[in-house]
C-alpha cells in the first residue's frame, strides 16, 4: 500500500476530509482520537492554538477549514527558525477591485492581476505572509522559497510554485472536487457557489 492511500484509509475512519495529504485537519483529527478525546472543547481542525495578534486578526477572515493550515504554517516556520506573519486573508470584491486599479486607474504599483471574484482571496480559502526579521518586514528573502516547502508540505497550494505567475507570499487550501481543474475552472465554481450560498468545501 502507498502511503497516499494509507492516508486516505486514516482519513475515512477519522471522518473527516480525505486527500491524502497528512495536513493540519489529519494531524489534529489523529491528535484528538489518540492523545485527547477534546482539546478545549474545539474540533481537531480548530485546536492548534493561535499565533501572533496581527496575523489571527487575518485568520479570522478566512474560511474555518483553512485557519488551521495557516496558524500550522505560522508555527512550523517558527520550528525552523523563520518568522512569519499572516498579512492578508478574504477580501469582497470591491476591496480586489480597488486593489486590481493601482498602477492601473489609480496610484500606486501593480500589486494583482486579478479583479474582483477572480482572486482566491475573495473566496476565503487564501492568505499572504511576509517574512520578518524581529519587526522588520522582508518583501524579499530566500526565506519565501523555504516557507513555501513547508506549505506544501502541510498540503497548501503555493503561489511560488505556479508557472504563469509566481507569487510567493501566497498560499491557498484548493478543494478536493478541484484538485484537477484549471485556475480559471475553479474560480469559475467558486463565484457559483458564492452566488449560490453552496459550502466551499461542500
Amino acid at each position: 500500500m502507498e502511503i497516499q492511500e494509507m492516508i486516505e484509509a486514516v482519513q475515512r475512519k477519522l471522518g473527516i476530509g480525505v486527500d491524502g495529504r497528512a495536513g493540519a485537519e489529519t494531524w489534529g483529527a489523529i491528535y484528538a482520537a489518540i492523545v485527547k478525546p477534546k482539546i478545549q472543547g474545539l474540533p481537531p481542525a480548530q485546536a492548534i492554538s493561535p499565533v501572533d495578534e496581527r496575523s489571527e486578526k487575518n485568520i479570522a477572515t478566512l474560511l474555518p477549514e483553512v485557519q488551521p493550515m495557516a496558524r500550522a504554517l505560522v508555527q512550523k516556520a517558527a520550528a525552523n527558525g523563520i518568522q512569519i506573519k499572516v498579512l492578508s486573508g478574504l477580501r469582497s470584491y470591491t476591496e480586489q477591485d480597488a486593489l486590481y486599479a493601482q498602477g492601473r486607474t489609480a496610484s500606486g504599483n501593480i500589486v494583482t492581476n486579478a479583479r474582483g471574484g477572480y482572486s482566491n482571496h475573495n473566496f476565503g480559502i487564501a492568505f499572504d505572509i511576509g517574512v520578518f526579521e524581529g519587526n522588520r518586514y522582508l518583501g524579499t528573502s530566500p526565506k519565501y522559497k523555504a516557507v513555501g516547502v513547508l506549505g506544501m508540505d502541510l498540503g497548501l497550494e503555493w503561489g511560488g510554485s505556479w508557472k504563469s505567475i509566481v507569487d510567493e507570499p501566497h498560499f491557498q487550501l484548493r478543494p478536493s472536487w478541484a484538485t484537477d481543474l484549471p485556475e480559471r475552472s475553479m474560480l469559475a465554481e467558486l463565484r457559483n457557489r458564492l452566488s449560490a450560498g453552496t459550502e466551499v468545501y461542500a
